[in-house]
């Protein structure tokens, strides 16, 4: 069974969303999309500067199975990258919630989080099998 953190937001696309203290997002994914793929071996990150359109491929997580894109959940700036998944992708596997985040960025509308689903949306949503 996958986990679901209950604080964070969610994407049909299987991004995690946390909000952080200072206003900007950490952005992820999720616990089941990392159990889909599989085996980490290569993660692609944007550049920090960035701009991102909400839905916009962002990233790309490969795996030993698979390469999938990963799409930013809301619009924004790249304020920082995860810089050690060039090292030790498997972290994607080992604690996606955790140190195998992707990027963290300052929306451009806080407004777009309250489009995201929370976990017992997000729970629901893939038991569904509509994805």
């Amino acid at each position: 069974m996958s986990e679901i953190p209950g604080d964070l937001k969610y994407a049909k696309t299987h991004e995690w969303v946390r909000m952080n203290d200072d206003g900007t997002v950490t952005i992820g994914v999720t616990d089941n999309a990392q159990e889909q793929l599989g085996d980490m071996v290569y993660v692609e990150v944007p550049e920090a500067g960035r701009i991102l359109e909400r839905e916009e491929a962002c990233a790309v997580v490969e795996s030993v199975k698979a390469a999938s894109d990963v799409y930013s959940p809301v619009a924004g700036d790249v304020v920082e990258v995860n810089e050690a998944l060039a090292e030790s992708p498997e972290s994607v596997n080992q604690q996606p919630y955790g140190d195998g985040w992707l990027l963290r960025l300052k929306p451009a509308d806080s407004g777009e989080l309250d489009a995201l689903m929370d976990a017992g949306g997000y729970q629901a949503f893939i038991e569904s099998g509509d994805h």
